[in-house]
C-alpha cells in the first residue's frame, strides 16, 4: 500500500502536464484552421474577382472583335463601291461622251469632229455598192445583226447613207437649199455640226420596190419591222411624226445603245423626249 501511494502525487503531475499539453494543441489546430480558413476565403474572393475580370475581358473583346468585323465589312464595302467607281470612270473614259449628246438644232460638233475608228459597210449591206459608206466601228457588229435578221425574216434592208463628215453635211445642205430653198431644206436636213450622222452611229435605210429612195419608206414592210425591232439592236427613231426639229423621217434610225434603246421602246418615247443628264445615265452601257 505504501509503494503504490509513493507514487500517486507523481501521476497526479504528470496528468495535469499532459492535459495541458493535449489544450494547447487543440488550441493551435483551432488557430490553425481559422487561418487556413481565412486564407481560402480570401482566395474564393480573388478568384471571384478575377473570374469576373476575366468574363468582363472575354465580353470587351467579342465586342470589339464584333466591331472590328463590322468596321473590316464596312471597309470592304466601301472599297467595292470604290473600286466600280474606279471602273466606271475608266470605262467612261474610253466612252465618246459626244455619241449620246442631243444634236438637230441643239448641240454643235465642229468641223474637226471625227469618229475615231470607223468602217467601211460592206456592199452586201448597201443597196447600191459604189457607195462605200463609212459608220462607227463598235456600231457596225449591231447594224450588221439588225440587218442579217431582217433579211431571215423575208425584210430586205439597205444602207442608204451613214457617216457624213462635217464638210459632206454641209455640200449637202448646199444642195439642198439650192434646190428645194432654204426654208424647206431646214425643214428635213441639218446645218453642218448639227447631224447625228458626223456622229458615225446614224444610218439611212432604204428597201426594195421604192427604187432605192427614201421617199413612202414609212410605207413598206421594212419600216414596219424595224418600228418592231431595231431597238432589239440599239437602234432608235429619231424624227418621228410630230417631232420639233424635222420633218418625220422614217427611214432616219441613230444606234443608242440597247439598254436606252429598249426603255424607249418599253415607255413609248423617243430620244428626244428625255434630257440630256437622264440620257447621260446609258452611256456606260453603250457597247454592253
Amino acid at each position: 500500500m505504501k509503494s503504490s501511494d509513493s507514487y500517486h502525487p507523481f501521476l497526479i503531475v504528470l496528468g495535469i502536464l499532459l492535459l495541458a499539453g493535449a489544450g494547447a494543441g487543440s488550441w493551435w489546430v483551432y488557430s490553425r484552421m481559422a487561418t487556413l480558413s481565412g486564407e481560402v476565403a480570401s482566395i474564393k474572393s480573388t478568384l471571384a474577382s478575377t473570374t469576373e475580370l476575366l468574363i468582363q475581358t472575354i465580353e470587351e473583346n467579342l465586342a470589339s472583335s464584333a466591331a472590328l468585323t463590322e468596321e473590316k465589312e464596312a471597309l470592304e464595302e466601301q472599297l467595292e463601291d470604290l473600286s466600280g467607281t474606279v471602273n466606271t470612270l475608266e470605262k467612261l473614259s474610253k466612252i465618246d461622251p459626244e455619241l449620246l449628246q442631243k444634236y438637230s438644232k441643239v448641240f454643235f460638233l465642229n468641223e474637226h469632229y471625227v469618229p475615231e475608228r470607223l468602217t467601211e459597210i460592206p456592199d452586201a449591206y448597201e443597196y447600191a455598192a459604189a457607195e462605200h459608206n463609212l459608220i462607227l466601228s463598235p456600231v457596225w457588229s449591231y447594224l450588221r445583226k439588225m440587218l442579217d435578221t431582217a433579211k431571215r425574216d423575208k425584210v430586205e434592208i439597205y444602207v442608204s447613207s451613214a457617216y457624213r463628215s462635217f464638210d459632206e453635211q454641209d455640200a449637202l445642205k448646199g444642195q439642198y437649199s439650192v434646190t428645194y430653198g432654204a426654208g424647206t431644206a431646214n425643214q428635213f436636213s441639218a446645218d453642218q455640226g448639227y447631224s447625228e450622222h458626223q456622229l458615225g452611229t446614224t444610218v439611212d435605210l432604204t428597201t426594195t420596190g421604192i427604187g432605192g429612195s427614201l421617199s413612202g419608206f414609212q410605207n413598206t414592210p421594212a419600216y414596219q419591222w424595224l418600228l418592231k425591232n431595231a431597238h432589239r439592236w440599239g437602234f432608235v427613231l429619231s424624227y418621228p411624226p410630230g417631232n420639233a426639229y424635222y420633218l418625220f423621217e422614217p427611214w432616219h434610225w441613230r444606234f443608242v445603245g440597247e439598254d436606252l434603246a429598249d426603255d424607249l421602246h418599253d415607255d413609248g418615247k423617243y430620244f428626244y423626249d428625255l434630257d440630256q443628264r437622264e440620257i447621260d445615265k446609258y452611256l456606260i452601257s453603250l457597247f454592253d
